[in-house]
């Protein structure tokens, strides 16, 4: 099968090449996916540079995080899923492996496919839905009434964490810039703060979240707009924490997302209610995973960033 692969660790244009690889064999709690689109991650990069590996591939590695597609053969203890079946899923960040024409999952992390979601809008939602919902509803305990704000609301994971936020009965405001203030209301967020023209730390108090996808000077200004004893959740690493918690009175941390099917099922369920749509700006097919990934590297889209696999 084709795949976008690595065989050592560098930058993207020098070491990621698309190429002939084994079909994953087919585990017996695993679904054999045909990938219809892969959606393409900031950690997608990242891996690729070797950050988050202590050595050298010991093998070709398959990239990506994220893959919709049909079910082309199940193991031999799987249940609820069959050949033919349309899904999408988180893959197990152990394995990795979205950006090929065959990806094998574990079928715990697995649900179907929103009817009315194309392949490519599907394939951008497991992570990034994920990781919104898991730091909303787990890290920071948002509920209704709650005051949030939530950074990049026009990224991937912030366009998705608006709408989450909005589903769980929260006050929502989000910073965001230029064209992307207009889209960012229209996804439910009651303040939009164009940062590039106004600072949210010089107009915003007493919030019971920040929900940080940014990081650097935006995470430090942020614990001065929460209000004592609220909660600062970022998917960026925040340097001395321990001492900005005690000093600022809150509770903070950073986390990284865990695949898990039944959350997923809740997520698509938000998206057959019409409570939460997928934002895709940019498509390349699997052959130019290189620019897809660079496109990503580059940051600053709205929405999310996906490959094509064709069928």
């Amino acid at each position: 099968m084709k795949a976008a692969v690595i065989t050592t660790y560098g930058q993207v244009g020098d070491v990621v090449t698309v190429t002939e690889v084994p079909t994953p064999a087919v585990g017996p709690r695993d679904v054999l996916i045909e990938a219809r689109a892969a959606g393409v991650n900031p950690i997608d990069h990242l891996i690729v540079k070797g950050f988050l590996s202590a050595g050298e591939p010991t093998g070709p590695l398959v990239l990506g995080s994220e893959v919709a597609g049909v079910v082309a053969a199940v193991g031999a203890e799987v249940t609820g899923f069959a050949v033919g079946d349309e899904v999408f899923t988180r893959v197990d960040p152990r394995v990795g492996g979205a950006f090929a024409q065959y990806v094998a999952v574990d079928h715990a992390l697995v649900t179907a496919k929103p009817q009315q979601l194309s392949f490519e809008e599907a394939a951008s939602l497991p992570l990034v839905a994920l990781t919104a919902w898991q730091a909303l509803t787990e890290q920071a305990k948002v509920g209704a009434g709650s005051r949030v704000l939530i950074h990049g609301g026009a990224g991937g994971v912030g366009s998705v964490a608006v709408q989450i936020a909005k589903h769980l009965g929260a006050h929502v405001v989000a910073t965001a810039s230029g064209d992307s203030v207009d889209l960012v209301r229209e996804l439910g967020a009651d303040e939009v703060i164009d940062y590039r023209v106004e600072k949210f730390d010089e107009v915003l108090s007493d919030l019971d979240v920040v929900f940080d996808t940014v990081g650097g000077e935006t995470q430090d200004r942020s614990f001065a707009v929460l209000k004592p004893g609220g909660t600062l959740v970022s998917i960026v690493p925040i340097a001395d924490v321990e001492a900005k918690k005690a000093a600022w009175n809150v509770r903070a941390g950073a986390f990284f997302m865990r695949p898990d099917g039944a959350q997923l099922a809740r997520i698509a369920q938000l998206v057959t209610t019409g409570e939460l749509r997928p934002i895709v700006q940019h498509v390349f097919p699997l052959d130019a995973a290189v620019d897809a990934l660079l496109q990503v590297e580059r940051g600053g889209a709205r929405g999310k960033t996906v490959i094509t696999v064709a069928s």
